[in-house]
């Protein structure tokens, strides 16, 4: 993909070679698409992509998908975008999804997920020599990347996307000691959650909320996860079970947002329909953000950004690239 004359999908004739996608770029064949990586979280492999220039080093974005989605679903190519626009990219599925490692398959746990940002950034700086490193996240990882980023040491921008933010106001202590107490439990504690923290499996898409009710409900939601799931290769499944362990503090940007000190880009869908992207609590968590911050309200509601090539993606992803280039 391309913005602004960059490359708009793979060409039928590009190929592999020593892990290297080697596509044609401009109009010549240029080796520094990306190839696959691999690193150890929480005692799984983590799989994805390493996208990286040919020249001198770059500052590298990590980025992840939300909730149960895949690599290959529209994530690509903001990271192809960004990576185009001057930025090495690691890109990754989330332990127990897609081509990633780990059981029980499709479980989705907060804590875990953000464990698997901590352990991207470790394993860039030190296997793939990223000394500049920003986060990136979609929809729940727009909301991890908010928590993540002030845990993990030297984070030097945020991207964070249609964020989940929360549906209510969470329970538990937000202020105070809050922090320290998060902060603790991500680094030390066992939070793998019992069987009563457990909603699940479920579909995670259905247009028969009283028969087959899911976790994501919105026909919004439906329709982007068949079209982008249902493409060959996808390696997306419609179930999923999600763990909340129950802890002191909650897991909530309300709690990290103060400790945000570096630049962040907060960009909300306008009329999301999506209940846990509650625009008050996102306004909540962006006033409290401690550091250099930007709001961008952007059309379409949850996933307009989300559909490669349109108006809302094409904004979207200058938006981003704009700011990173910025504060970069």
């Amino acid at each position: 993909m391309r913005i602004n004359g960059a490359l708009q999908g793979h060409s039928p004739h590009a190929e592999f070679l020593s892990g290297w996608l080697i596509a044609p770029i401009n109009h010549g064949w240029e080796r520094h698409m990306y190839r696959d990586i691999e690193f150890v979280s929480e005692g799984a492999t983590l799989q994805g992509r390493h996208y990286r220039s040919a020249g001198s080093a770059r500052p590298t974005i990590v980025m992840t998908h939300g909730t149960s989605a895949t690599i290959t679903m529209a994530i690509d190519c903001y990271a192809e975008a960004i990576f185009e626009a001057g930025f090495d990219v690691l890109l990754y599925d989330h332990r127990n999804f897609g081509l990633s490692g780990g059981e029980p398959r499709q479980e989705i746990n907060p804590w875990v997920q953000a464990r698997g940002y901590r352990d991207a950034v470790a394993f860039a700086r030190e296997h793939l020599q990223a000394d500049r490193v920003a986060l990136w996240g979609d929809s729940y990882t727009g909301g991890l990347v908010l928590v993540a980023g002030a845990l993990i040491e030297n984070v030097l921008a945020i991207v964070a996307q249609i964020p989940v933010c929360g549906a209510t106001w969470p329970e538990g202590p937000t202020d105070g000691p809050a922090f320290d107490t998060l902060r603790d439990l991500f680094h030390n504690a066992d939070l793998r959650g019992e069987p009563e923290d457990v909603v699940g499996p479920m579909p995670v898409v259905s247009l028969d909320q009283i028969n087959a009710p899911s976790l994501l409900a919105p026909p919004q939601a439906f329709r982007w996860f068949l079209e982008y799931g249902g493409r060959h290769g996808s390696g997306w499944e419609n179930k999923a079970t999600r763990v909340i362990p129950k802890t002191p503090v909650p897991f909530s940007p309300l709690v990290t947002a103060p400790h945000l000190k570096m630049p962040v880009l907060m960009m909300n869908g306008k009329n999301d329909e999506m209940v846990h992207c509650n625009s008050e609590l996102q306004d909540a968590v962006f006033d409290r953000i401690g550091g250099p911050k930007e709001k961008v309200i952007i059309d379409g509601g949850h996933f307009g950004l989300l559909w490669e090539d349109s108006p809302n993606f094409l904004k979207a992803v200058s938006t981003q690239i704009e700011f990173l280039n910025r504060v970069l």
